[in-house]
């Protein structure tokens, strides 16, 4: 069983709302020297069986069609090794969506 993780970005040309609260917020909260703050989503998926190119392809289309909206957001999906509980390193990061 393998572990892969996708996370999806809004492009940096689309205004980020949240990402802006949070930074406007970090000053009022003592935090200083943080130029910008962009939010995202992260998706865990767990493969069944061995982590062939094909079943990459599919997390890579799952990714496309479900997990983003190619038009505004752009993803990668990593290859998460080491230990089930996420104390791993990652490889084979993957750039996706529209114009990636």
């Amino acid at each position: 069983m393998a572990r892969v993780v996708v996370d999806v970005m809004l492009k940096p040309e689309i205004l980020d709302p949240q990402g802006k609260a949070v930074q406007g917020a970090l000053p009022r909260l003592g935090f200083e020297g943080i130029s910008d703050v962009r939010q995202g989503k992260r998706f865990e998926l767990e493969v069944d069986g061995e982590l062939t190119e094909e079943r990459l392809a599919q997390v890579h289309e799952i990714a496309e069609k479900l997990l983003s909206n190619p038009v505004i957001e752009d993803f990668t999906v990593r290859v998460r090794s080491g230990n089930p509980d996420g104390q791993g390193g990652d490889a084979d990061g993957h750039t996706g969506g529209a114009g990636a």
